[in-house]
Order: structure tokens, then sequence, then C-alpha cells
């Protein structure tokens, strides 16, 4: 498998999102995907067992099988996730502006643009590419995580990341994805994701831990 240099998260290394919606392949049903080292791009990675492993032989990531697990983050109305995405974070300042996913310096991206709620929490419109797949999925459920736990001058990245996905998104459509912080603690952070569509019937969602770097 190879992750294609279009998918980058930070500069150089693969969207955490798209690149363990890539492994999570590697076995049947939910899948829990713990990245080792940051995915490299275009390389070639084979699988072991549950394990990614880089041309060398280090272990990029770690795949299991999971039970699946409930939705913990409520849809918010389109107009809503719009006037938070207004007030994205990453406009002003951001760590890996070029990420697929939430880079604002990108125009060939996923363009999702978690801004804050009221009561907590982000949310972002979402129109869903021409070719979705599920690593699309996966990648739209990363970002908005990860900006419910980031603040100015204190970035972070994806460590583990499990997902439940029920349909993919409509190509072309609207849709509305939501974040929200359950717990921090030192480094980490455990965050939980869900995409819905406009109307708010959920399609997935996803329970994550991000590290501080």
């Amino acid at each position: 498998m190879v992750i294609p240099g279009r998918f980058n998260g930070p500069s150089g290394s693969g969207n955490g999102g798209y690149s363990a919606g890539m492994f999570a392949g590697l076995v049947d049903g939910v899948a829990e995907v713990t990245l080792r080292m940051p995915p490299p791009l275009d390389t070639p990675l084979t699988a072991r067992g549950g394990e990614v492993l880089s041309p060398s032989g280090r272990v990029v990531a770690t795949v299991a099988a999971v039970a699946p697990f409930p939705v913990a983050v409520e849809p918010v109305p389109l107009p809503v996730a719009a006037e938070a995405a207004r007030h994205y974070p990453g406009f002003t300042e951001h760590p890996f502006p070029t990420c697929y996913v939430c880079g604002p310096e990108r125009d060939d991206g996923l363009a999702i643009f978690p801004g804050p709620l009221d009561g907590g929490g982000v949310a972002a419109p979402f129109t869903a590419p021409v070719e979705v797949t599920p690593q699309t999925v996966w990648a739209a459920l990363d970002c908005p995580g990860g900006w419910s736990v980031i603040s100015a001058g204190r970035p972070f990245v994806l460590g583990r990341i499990a997902a439940v996905v029920s349909a993919l998104p409509e190509p072309g459509a609207e849709h509305v994805v939501v974040g929200r912080m359950s717990e921090r603690e030192g480094r980490k952070a455990t965050v939980d994701s869900a995409l819905y569509t406009a109307g708010g019937t959920l399609l997935a969602h996803a329970h994550a831990t991000w590290i501080a770097i």
C-alpha cells in the first residue's frame, strides 16, 4: 500500500486520519489504528499481521479490531457549523497549513475548517469530493477532533483513532462534521468526532487520542 503525496498532514507525512483509514482495511469490522511514526508518503508499505511496516522494517502503525462504540457528539445544524467555521483558528495560526483535510493553504483538499461552538466543541461544513472512499471519511473525522484540543502555540498530532463508518457521504453534497474533547491529561487528549448529513443523519463517528508535540 502507498499513501499518495497529496494526502499529507504535517509536511512530508501522511494525514493521520487518511492513513489510518487505509490501514483499517487490514482487519474486519471496526478498526482501531495506532500510529507508531509519521506515515511516510509515496512509499511502499507492507502488512504483517496487524502491523504496517516501512521498507526498512520499522512499524508505521498497528491495527486491531475493536467492538463498535456509540456516537459521543451530537449534530448541529448546517448554518451553525458554517458560522463556527468562519472563526476557524487555523485561518490565523495553523501548525500544518498544507494539511489535506484542514489546511487553509490547500486548494485541492477537503477544506474542513472546524470552528468553536457555543458550549464547547467545534464544527464545520464539509462538501464531499467527487471521489469518496472510506479513507475520505476517516480523514474527515480526524482533524475536527484535533481542533477541539489544539490551541495557539500548542500543536497536537493524531496518535490513535477508531472509527465506525456506517455509510459514505454523497459526493458533492453538504455535510456537517463535529468534534469535542472528552478528556485531557498531560500531553494526551481524548476526543470524539462525527460526520452527519446536512439533515442530521449519522454517517460515521470516531474516538481518538491526540498527542501534544
